[in-house]
Parts: structure tokens; C-alpha cells; sequence
């Protein structure tokens, strides 16, 4: 009998994934799957989710062996008390390397000054040389798939590359540390901070007063995880009194960002409106189809969520 797959996500979802996910399913064996945006509760087998979605009630799935998660972040649906089946998020060839391209990207910007000369194009000869990468460390607080690869990218340019997660890990290249005192440890000794951690109880607010503080004066923030990792009037304290020098930020607590919030007019923040990687369908598709292939063949899924951590 040919497996239901609902699409839980919106109409423009469906129209870039349709084709793409049908092909990765032929590819693994379901091509005669019925993939729809519309199938019987009780019908369905597996939910390829979005959380924004109108699906929020997951008790008429009683047959729905897994729901399988459109983007990394999972908090706008590990707290559903309804939800009872298997969660699976998106960890994606694509996304990791559009994450990485960011990070890098705006790491080498704040590293190297540019917006120094960009921003100043205006006559004067300004004769500031930035220290080598190996001169500047940098910390990245979150060691899950994208932090991995950012931090690894970066050691890779020769930046001394500092990794922070709740439990200890172990990366190739990276000195990793964890717990309170690793914590205080690597936000101490950093020029620039990368946030790539979920969305957690035990996140919220993680850069708040105090840790601000414990950085280096002059430090520059790079947030493309989430938005309520940061404490915002504690960010904006801190730049306004000339401890923290710039923060990047391209996720916030509201989105879109409202146009009367202070990021956008403060000169010492650059907003992005959370593009910093974005979940490609092609390479998605692919995931999405391996980890039905896997419950149907009764391995165990890709990337399933604790429900515990919330991650």
C-alpha cells in the first residue's frame, strides 16, 4: 500500500518542494508515495512539518509513525503536549553550508574592519591594518551540526577557535569547553562571539548583563541562531556605553523585525532579515526521504529531537 505523506507547510512550501521531494522519495523506493497538502488524519503516515502551520493538534495521527521538520529549529513545536510521535529536525547539506558561507562571511567583515572603508569612502586615507586571523580569537557557543562546521571553517582561516556547548564535546581543530565555568571562560578570553545555539529554557537570555560584560571591551556579536539568546536591552546598554563594538544580528524575538524596533537605527548593529541559511528544498527533499525510507525499513531516524533538552 503506497505510503500518505502530508505536506504541512504553506501553498509557496509546497510549490518548491513538490517536485524535489517526489523525486527524492522515487529515489529511495516510495515514487508511488501520495504526497499531498490535504490527506485524513487517520490516514497519514509521516508529516513533512512546518511549524507555522495549520496543523497544531497531532492526536487525529494515530497512525503518523514520524513528523519530520522543514527547518533546524525545533521550538515552535517540541512544546506541543499533543505532539507524542517521533520528532525529526532538518539537519541539511545545504543549510550547513549556507550557515557557514554567512558566518564566515560577516566574521572576516567585523576581523578585518571592513565597514571602515566601505562606510567611509569620503577622502581620508585611513591606514588601520587588522591583526592575522591568528591574532583574533573567536568563540562559537553551540556545538550541534552548524556550529561544528562554522567552527571548523574558521580554524580552517586560522582563527583560534573556541567551542562552547552545555555538555563537553570533542571537535577536530577547535578547543571546546563547557558548562558555567567554560562558559565564562570562553566569553572572556574572545574578540568575536558566534550564537549558534537552540532555543531552550536554559538559552533564553544566555548573553545577558552579566555575561556581556565578562567579554573583552571592544567585542563584536554574531547571532544567526536564535533571537531570545540575547538579553536585548543588555545588548544595547552594552554597545551604548562602547563595550560591545557591533553586533550582527539576524534573528530577533519578533519577525519580521518591526521598523520602529532600535536594532535598525542603532550604528552599531546590522540587521539581516533572518537569511543567514535557509533550508534549500533539493538537498532537503533528500533528508526528508531517507528518513522515511528508515522507518519503513525499521531503522532508526535521522536526527530525532530530545524531547527533554527541546533540541
Amino acid at each position: 500500500m503506497p505510503l500518505n505523506i502530508l505536506f504541512a507547510a504553506s501553498e509557496d512550501r509546497w510549490q518548491a518542494y513538490e517536485a524535489p521531494l517526489r523525486a527524492a522519495l522515487s529515489e529511495v523506493g516510495h515514487g508511488d508515495a501520495n504526497l499531498a497538502m490535504s490527506i485524513p488524519a487517520a490516514q497519514v503516515d509521516y508529516i513533512v512539518y512546518a511549524p507555522s502551520s495549520d496543523v497544531q493538534d497531532f492526536r487525529p495521527f494515530t497512525r503518523t509513525k514520524a513528523v519530520l521538520n522543514l527547518w533546524a529549529g525545533v521550538e515552535g513545536v517540541v512544546g506541543n503536549e499533543t505532539l507524542t510521535q517521533p520528532l525529526a529536525r532538518m539537519v541539511d547539506d545545504g543549510l550547513t553550508q549556507g550557515m557557514v558561507d554567512w558566518v564566515v562571511g560577516h566574521t572576516l567583515r567585523h576581523h578585518l574592519n571592513t565597514d571602515l572603508h566601505v562606510m567611509n569612502q569620503d577622502g581620508e586615507w585611513r591606514s588601520y591594518v587588522p591583526p592575522l586571523a591568528t591574532d583574533r580569537p573567536v568563540t562559537v557557543l553551540g556545538l550541534g551540526a552548524l556550529g561544528q562546521a562554522c567552527g571548523k571553517a574558521l580554524a580552517g582561516l586560522g582563527f583560534p577557535v573556541t567551542g562552547w556547548s552545555r555538555t563537553q564535546k570533542d571537535v577536530d581543530g577547535l578547543r571546546c569547553l563547557s558548562g558555567e565555568e567554560g562558559l565564562e571562560q570562553a566569553l572572556s578570553e574572545s574578540e568575536i562571539v558566534i550564537l549558534l545555539l537552540p532555543q531552550t529554557p536554559g538559552t533564553e537570555n544566555l548573553l545577558n548583563a552579566e555575561r556581556l560584560a565578562t567579554l573583552p571591551k571592544g567585542a563584536m556579536i554574531i547571532n544567526p541562531g536564535r533571537g531570545p539568546l540575547i538579553d536585548d536591552d543588555a545588548l544595547l546598554a552594552a554597545l551604548d556605553r562602547g563595550h560591545i563594538g557591533h553586533a550582527t544580528l539576524d534573528v530577533f524575538r519578533e519577525e519580521p523585525l518591526p521598523a520602529e524596533h532600535p536594532f535598525w537605527s542603532h550604528p552599531k548593529i546590522t540587521v539581516t532579515p533572518h537569511i543567514a541559511s535557509e533550508t534549500r528544498p533539493q538537498s532537503a527533499s533528500r533528508v526528508i526521504a531517507e528518513n522515511i525510507r528508515r522507518g519503513e525499513a525499521g531503522e532508526p531516524f535521522l536526527h530525532l529531537v530530545d524531547r527533554d533538552l527541546g533540541y
